[in-house]
C-alpha cells in the first residue's frame, strides 16, 4: 500500500504511511517527531479519538496504524475491530501501543484484528522496527503482551478453536506446536528434515484450516486449544 518515495530518495523506494491515533496531542507529536526522523516512513494523518481513526483510516489507507487503546468515543479495540470490518480500509495495518498491557486487552486487540502489540515505553530505534515488520505483512508482539496472551488462553481454553484445529492432520498439528514455540519456518524446516519451503507450505496450509489472520492468531489458536 506504500507509495512511491519523492524524489531523491533511491530509485524504487517506498514510503511506509502511518497514521497516530492517541488521544494526547504531545504523545503523537512525539511519535510523529520520531516516524518523520525516519527516511522510509511518513506520518500521513494523526487522529485524537477512536472514531477520528476509523474515518481517518477509510479515508487515508495508511499502511500502518499507529493504536492507543483509551481513547473518547470509540477506544482503539473497538476503532480496530471496525477498521477491520471495512473491506475498504481492512488492508491498513494496526499496531497498538498501550500503558495497558493486561491480558483482556491484548487478546480484545488480537481478536478485532490487530497485527501486533507493544508498551509505549518501547525503545524509539524498536518501534521503528516494528513498524516496518507491521508493513511488511508479519506480526509481532512485545514479552509481556506474549505472556498475557498464554495466560489467558491457559485460563480459559476456547471450544471452537479446539474445532478448527482438529480439522488439522498430525503433521500439521506438529508443525503448529513448532509455531506456538516461537520457531521460525527455516527452523521447523530443520527440525522435520524438510525443506524450507515445505515448511513455509504447511504454514500456508493452517492458517487457512483455522481461519487465523498471521502467526500471532495462530499461536492463539494453539494455546486455547490446548496443543501448546
Amino acid at each position: 500500500m506504500g507509495q512511491p518515495a519523492a524524489a531523491g530518495d533511491p530509485a524504487g523506494a517506498v514510503v511506509i504511511r502511518v497514521l497516530l491515533a492517541d488521544d494526547q496531542a504531545l504523545v503523537r507529536g512525539a511519535f510523529a517527531l520520531l516516524v518523520n526522523s525516519a527516511d522510509d516512513m511518513e506520518v500521513v494523518g494523526e487522529a485524537g479519538t477512536g472514531v477520528e481513526a476509523v474515518t481517518l483510516t477509510q479515508d487515508l489507507r495508511p499502511d500502518v496504524v499507529l493504536m492507543d487503546i483509551r481513547m473518547p468515543n470509540t477506544d482503539g479495540i473497538e476503532a480496530t475491530r471496525q477498521i477491520f470490518a471495512d473491506d475498504g480500509s481492512s488492508g491498513s495495518k494496526v499496531l497498538i501501543l498501550t500503558t495497558f498491557e493486561t491480558d483482556t486487552n491484548v487478546l480484545r486487540g488480537l481478536r478485532a484484528g490487530a497485527c501486533g502489540f507493544l508498551p509505549k515505553d518501547t525503545r524509539p530505534d524498536a518501534l521503528l522496527a516494528a513498524i516496518r515488520t507491521i508493513a511488511a505483512g508479519e506480526a509481532l508482539l512485545s514479552p509481556g503482551a506474549t505472556r498475557a496472551v498464554i495466560t489467558r488462553a491457559l485460563s480459559r481454553p476456547d471450544a471452537p478453536a479446539s474445532e478448527r484445529l482438529a480439522r488439522l492432520t498430525a503433521r500439521e498439528r506438529e508443525v503448529l506446536r513448532l509455531v506456538a514455540a516461537g520457531r521460525s519456518n527455516q527452523e521447523i524446516a530443520d527440525e522435520l528434515v524438510v525443506s524450507p519451503l515445505t515448511a513455509k507450505t504447511h504454514v500456508a496450509r493452517i492458517l487457512a484450516k483455522v481461519g487465523a489472520r498471521d502467526r500471532i492468531h495462530l499461536v492463539i489458536a494453539a494455546y486455547e486449544a490446548g496443543l501448546a
